[in-house]
């Protein structure tokens, strides 16, 4: 009997735009969205050809399986018949057949690996590929994790414990400088303690079953210029432990981070304000048992069960205002998680969010992207090309340049929307412009009305090449470009030609 992994699948496109990897979409037949895949996989009908049977798959027997009508596909030791999923694919066939008859892990993770295949295609399960891994998923040998962190570091993470009359604390020791708040994720459910500390392109983690219970709450402490975590427990009872507890999945290891899997806690909606006609304002608030600080330019994944299966969208969190010293303080911010989302009648995500009441709940993933936040350091002019809801990732770079970087001398916002009624934060955008001399926001408009003087048209080559004006010859420039695909594609091929590095252009793109 196979243990089949049961966790969500995402919907395979999004609204919003994300910091990771771009793929393109082809339009799909009548009949074949997400839905109708998700009608499919619960009409009983045999997907895979096997009647029910589950399988072990030699690579010689995959290898056979490689044409459009017999299409078998290999992800993370689990086989899977695609064929029938052909049609509903958003990336076209041609993408699928990429890896017909083969171990497609390492593609799937480069094109969209937050996608739940476990649940979208568990009906396809053919079975497990013959082989095993010598070592638990992800998990690298410890002489190879030395190696690959002592080029930069003398050696990998490790950790200690100690506790008073009333307290435990968790030491972890990172042996890294850029370590800080945002690189610590807790998770406190039942008796297991979960820590994650993300290095580089690593996680390490120190995941227990406590020996004994702990309070709700905790406390985490960085001691930044020598990368030491502490993580101080309160004692239920005041009892002496013999051990920190008993070790759970991936204890103590360091593991690649695309090879973590997603880890989610569910939030509880507190508000939901709207924004423009289209556009809400959803603030979360993470329990009690968590410590989650979603770093500048990345974003989480929100997992929703629709029509009894999980469904999962990426989302870029913002902050609660241009101005939150305008806002009367209440609890801590680092509490609350805020979401500007637009919402689609026709879609399939959300308006289940949309409906959801005042005390419900979400479940959020762990952050993910590959902004850096050191490519603001030093910064002279940072240039802002947002369309629609790519408004979103640009929200917090904004804030954190204005508040972090005395090198800046300017921030521009060039801002493209279909008509006045869809600009997000219009007032609070003119408000800072009017605060802050070192910011200036131009908008854009596809559709405006007859009164509108402003700014008309599509990203182009005359616009970019007026706007984005260097404060000198010299200085040192990021533009940071988010919207739909085709707004991003085009803008990037504008920059490049208006002589523009790489170095000095991130693209956050779906």
């Amino acid at each position: 009997m196979l243990n089949v992994p049961s966790q969500s699948f995402p919907g395979p496109s999004s609204q919003q735009r994300v910091a990771s990897g771009g793929r393109s979409k082809v339009p799909l037949k009548q009949g074949r969205s997400l839905m109708d895949w998700i009608r499919l996989t619960k009409s009983g009908k045999d997907l895979t050809g096997l009647k029910g049977r589950l399988i072990e798959v030699t690579e010689e027997e995959l290898k056979k399986h490689n044409k459009k009508d017999d299409c078998w596909i290999c992800i993370r030791g689990f086989v899977y018949n695609v064929s029938p999923y052909m049609e509903y694919h958003p990336g076209g066939e041609d993408e699928l057949m990429r890896a017909a008859g083969s171990d497609g892990t390492d593609l799937f993770d480069q094109v969209h690996r937050w996608v739940n295949y476990e649940s979208m295609l568990k009906e396809c399960l053919v079975g497990r590929m013959a082989m095993k891994p010598a070592l638990p998923k992800g998990m690298l040998p410890q002489s190879q994790v030395t190696d690959t962190l002592a080029k930069e570091s003398p050696s990998s993470p490790s950790y200690d414990w100690f506790q008073t009359d009333s307290l435990v604390t968790i030491v972890i020791y990172t042996k890294q400088k850029d370590i800080n708040l945002d690189s610590v994720i807790v998770d406190h459910r039942d008796d297991s303690f979960r820590v994650e500390t993300v290095i580089k392109d690593y996680s390490y983690l120190v995941h227990v079953a406590l020996s004994h219970e702990i309070q709700e709450d905790f406390s985490v402490l960085v001691v930044e210029n020598v990368g030491k975590i502490e993580i101080v427990l309160k004692k239920k009872e005041n009892t002496s432990w013999k051990r920190l507890g008993h070790p759970k999945e991936n204890h103590n290891s360091i593991i690649p981070k695309k090879d973590t899997g997603l880890f989610y806690r569910k939030c509880q909606l507190v508000s939901k304000e709207d924004v423009t006609h289209d556009t809400k304002l959803f603030c979360l608030m993470l329990p009690p048992s968590t410590h989650l600080q979603v770093p500048v330019g990345q974003h989480v994944y929100l997992k929703l069960p629709i029509t009894g299966t999980e469904i999962v969208k990426p989302y870029t969190p913002v902050s609660d205002s241009l101005f939150s010293e305008f806002k009367e303080p209440v609890l801590p911010n680092n509490i609350y998680i805020y979401f500007l989302i637009k919402i689609y009648p026709a879609g399939f995500f959300t308006p289940e969010l949309d409906h959801l009441q005042i005390g419900d709940y979400v479940s959020v993933s762990n952050p993910e992207g590959n902004f850096i936040i050191s490519q603001l350091q030093e910064l002279e002019d940072l240039f802002l090309l947002a369309a629609g809801t790519g408004f979103t990732p640009m929200v917090k770079v904004l804030n954190y340049a204005l508040t972090n970087i005395p090198s800046l001398r300017k921030v521009k916002l060039m801002f493209f929307n279909k008509t006045e009624d869809d600009i997000i934060w219009r007032s609070q955008l003119e408000k800072l412009a009017f605060k802050d001399k070192r910011f200036e926001v131009e908008f854009v408009l596809s559709a405006p009305t007859s009164e509108w003087s402003g700014k008309q048209g599509y990203i182009s080559p005359a616009l970019l090449s007026e706007f984005l004006k260097r404060s000198s010859d010299t200085s040192k420039v990021l533009i940071c470009l988010c919207g739909p695909t085709p707004f991003t594609e085009q803008g990037m091929k504008m920059l490049h030609d208006l002589n523009f590095s790489k170095d000095e252009i991130h693209s956050f793109t779906a």
